[in-house]
């Protein structure tokens, strides 16, 4: 008689890996922001540099990598190495990830070229305090949103046939917290950003209507 399969754990090999260079990714981006930032910066400031820099490194690495291959032919599925059995695990939890879905891969190229570079002018700006920045914040928060929405909308409404969130680990480690946290910081970084260009607006609307009276 067949033995019912045993359900994946949380902390596999993989796993493991995937955390430690997370890990790493994270403290990389948490000294940066004491190197290049003055020390009586606002936490704001602090924490948006941090996230970043944390997101630029995630872009150019982790979906750097998932572009390089899927890419001319190739697919993550038919692929060895690292990145390629970490891309394996996480299309365990959504298939399109292993066989180069073209919404996916559309996707990812302006997430590695467009959101990752901005992601560096940003903190670029960051460093010269440069008020401009609240703009390309809130430009960069607009096209991660608009990408997660249209990585799993489309799935949605299709019955969600790619997605396997046949336990804990598939649904929420890998779909939910691994993309949830791509939700709140841009809606964030939106508002802080909303703030500080509101407020600036209004104040020089009350002083060209001060210069009038």
């Amino acid at each position: 008689m067949a033995t019912a399969e045993a359900a994946p754990t949380i902390f596999t090999a993989t796993s493991a890996y995937s955390l430690a260079f997370v890990t790493v990714v994270a403290v990389v981006a948490w000294q940066s922001a004491n190197v290049f930032l003055p020390k009586n910066a606002r936490w704001q400031d602090r924490f948006t540099w941090i996230w970043l820099a944390f997101d630029a490194m995630i872009h150019f690495t982790f979906e750097g990598s998932f572009l390089y291959l899927s890419t001319f032919g190739r697919q993550v599925v038919t692929s060895s190495g690292p990145f390629a059995e970490l891309w394996k695990e996480y299309a365990r939890a959504d298939a399109r990830w292993g066989v180069s879905d073209p919404t996916i891969v559309s996707l990812e190229i302006l997430t590695v070229f467009g959101a990752g570079l901005i992601c560096c002018y940003v903190l670029r700006q960051l460093a010269n305090d440069d008020p401009a920045r609240h703009y390309w914040l809130i430009v960069l928060s607009t096209g991660e949103l608009y990408g997660g929405f249209m990585t799993f909308s489309p799935e949605w409404l299709t019955g969600s046939a790619a997605l396997n969130t046949s336990n804990a680990l598939y649904l929420w480690v890998y779909l939910v917290f691994m993309n949830v946290i791509w939700v709140f910081i841009p809606i964030w970084l939106m508002y802080d950003s909303y703030n500080h260009i509101a407020s600036s607006l209004r104040f020089q609307q009350a002083v060209l209507r001060t210069k009038k009276n």
